[in-house]
């Protein structure tokens, strides 16, 4: 007989019969065989099997409009209070539209086909099928204008500790209005989980800075230590024995703040560094039309984002975030347990010391801020 090629090694494609008492896991593990349903359960697998491990400082970016969608309170916060993140880059309208909830102003469900003059008549704003009323806008606007007043808020700072301060607000009042476990950002200040933003002028909390700055207010962001701080958890990841991962949801400019941590060690820094160990991306761009920011691991690793080494263990799946990410926290929570949280947010400014002693001790002293 003749010798059977390791490309026949793999499993048997003879799925069971989907039933109605079928678990999300069993679902992903049994019947999500090939092409992108493949892809997705390579991704949970990876994620539960080896990125979960405790010495795994997980990093998690945001893009397209997920909040709105209730995808921070249905997926985002079990994940942060089960210690599967440990740090988000997210845009600013993610974290914007995410206050809404704390607040207690309500989004619904809408239709993509509603006349948009209609809806501007009648004073509702429309995020492809979520609808909400204009006043919505006003009152969060009118929230941040506020808090952004107050005497923390009136120096320069990270958009992490930015971030931190708002979560606190937002905590605050989950409680008053019994909102609880609504907040992202809440739930980050909770469990001490680091938020940046990569480009912190391009959603509305940005303009409500920019507005304040016009009458004298003194908060302004400090884009170089967003860099440093993030590059910093990175490097105490690796230089602590551990590893880092990489989870993307989407593109843009959160991915390649994410990835660019292992460019600043390696490129800029010229510390030794190889990349993240651990990638998993969620997209529905495309390469070859210059859509897919960042590009596929492979290309990752020219740049030196990704480890070459570690390059198996990387996850590309051409499939919507809305679809994804409540599979991937579904299969998660049910097959892994809780991690104890990292609490990064508590550690910046020792990791912050820690990579500039790093870099001093190689080129001089220069301060990294």
């Amino acid at each position: 007989m003749a010798r059977k090629s390791e490309f026949l090694s793999g499993k048997k494609i003879d799925p069971k019969p989907i039933n109605p008492s079928i678990s999300v896991t069993e679902l992903v593990d049994n019947n999500f065989i090939s092409y992108n349903g493949g892809r997705l359960r390579e991704a949970c697998q990876l994620f539960t099997e080896k990125i979960l491990k405790d010495d795994v400082t997980v990093g998690l970016s945001l893009s397209g409009a997920l909040t709105p969608a209730g995808l921070g309170i249905s997926a985002l916060i079990p994940l942060i209070e089960n210690g599967f993140v440990d740090w988000i880059v997210s845009t600013g309208a993610n974290l914007y539209h995410d206050a809404h909830f704390a607040m207690g102003l309500p989004m619904h469900r809408g239709t993509p086909d509603a006349n948009d003059v209609t809806l501007r008549e009648e004073g509702i704003v429309r995020i492809y099928d979520i609808f909400f009323d204009y006043d919505i806008l006003i009152s969060t606007d009118d929230f941040f204008r506020e808090i952004l007043k107050a005497a923390e808020f009136q120096k320069e700072m990270s958009t992490s500790e930015l971030h931190f301060h708002v979560g606190r607000y937002l905590a605050e009042r989950e409680k008053v209005l019994g909102t609880e476990k609504k907040s992202l950002l809440a739930t980050a200040y909770r469990y001490g989980v680091p938020i940046y933003t990569s480009s912190p002028g391009d959603s509305s909390i940005g303009m409500n800075v920019a507005a304040l700055a016009l009458k004298g207010n003194g908060l302004k962001f400090d884009v170089s230590l967003d860099v440093n701080e993030s590059a910093a958890i990175v490097l105490e990841a690796k230089r602590t024995g551990g590893k880092s991962a990489a989870i993307i949801l989407g593109g843009g400019s959160p991915k390649n703040f994410l990835l660019q941590t292992e460019p600043h060690i390696q490129e800029v820094l010229s510390l030794n560094e190889k990349g993240h160990d651990y990638f998993i991306q969620i997209t529905d761009a495309r390469v070859d039309t210059g859509g897919l920011s960042g590009a596929t691991p492979g290309e990752a690793v020219s740049w030196g984002k990704i480890d070459p080494e570690q390059l198996p263990d990387s996850v590309v799946c051409y499939v919507a975030s809305t679809i994804a990410l409540p599979v991937l926290t579904a299969y998660a929570l049910a097959k892994h347990p809780p991690r104890k949280p990292k609490r990064l947010f508590e550690m910046r400014e020792q990791l912050l010391k820690n990579i500039e002693k790093e870099f001093k001790e190689k080129f001089g002293k220069i301060k990294l801020r």
